[in-house]
């Protein structure tokens, strides 16, 4: 199986540009304004746009209302809604079928604790995605280029299909997948130049070292 590609956090058409003939298999765009990737809803939908029917767009949001849900649907209309905050499993389940989309939800990882709590999510979302733990002070859920400890996820690709992130970067993605088994990967700070500002030849860098790798 190759391990499936998701570019998030793109702002620009360069970048999207970049990801999508690099291969990637989805494309993430945030619309959450305390992210430094952030995007409005208007300039969300001219990027899907650009990527529609050639990669998965990803809309991502921290727990939107629904009133953000329906915006998101009407005039980005992507193939996926991520659902990054504590949203709860009902939640979760209420979103898919209000929107009609795949969901996927992001959940925090320190402890296997929260990874046996993730399980909650597999009947209700489409991928479960499982993150970094964000630092106690941080303004945001994801993107900080935190990496955990994927020895918790040992026998997890046997129970649901995942998408790994946390500090995933070009040279140590290959690992991940071995590692892990995962379906996807997702990056987002490890293939920028600066912060919130993408690389586009880490962005293919990425891409070729995920493709080259072959889960455990």
């Amino acid at each position: 199986m190759t391990t499936r590609v998701k570019i998030c956090g793109l702002r620009t058409a360069e970048a999207l540009e970049a990801a999508i003939a690099a291969g990637a298999d989805y494309v993430g765009l945030v619309i959450f304004p305390p992210s430094p990737r952030h995007v409005d809803v208007e300039e969300a939908a001219g990027l899907a746009e650009v990527a529609r029917g050639r990669t998965a767009v990803v809309a991502l949001t921290v727990d939107p209302d629904d009133a953000l849900l329906d915006r998101i649907a009407s005039e980005v209309r992507p193939d996926f809604i991520q659902l990054h905050g504590g949203e709860p499993p009902a939640r979760v389940a209420a979103i898919r079928a209000r929107l009609g989309v795949g969901v996927i939800k992001a959940v925090k990882v320190a402890t296997a604790d929260d990874v046996a709590a993730a399980l909650a999510y597999r009947d209700v979302a489409d991928l479960v995605l499982f993150d970094a733990m964000p630092p106690k002070d941080a303004d945001r859920p994801g993107g900080h280029g935190a990496v955990f400890d994927w020895r918790l996820l040992d026998g997890v690709a046997d129970q649901l299909d995942f998408m790994l992130s946390g500090g995933l970067t070009p040279e140590n993605v290959a690992d991940a997948i071995r590692a892990t088994g995962a379906f996807a990967v997702d990056v987002s700070s490890g293939v920028e130049e600066r912060r919130g500002v993408k690389s586009v030849p880490l962005i293919r860098a990425f891409l070729a070292a995920a493709r080259g790798a072959v889960p455990a």
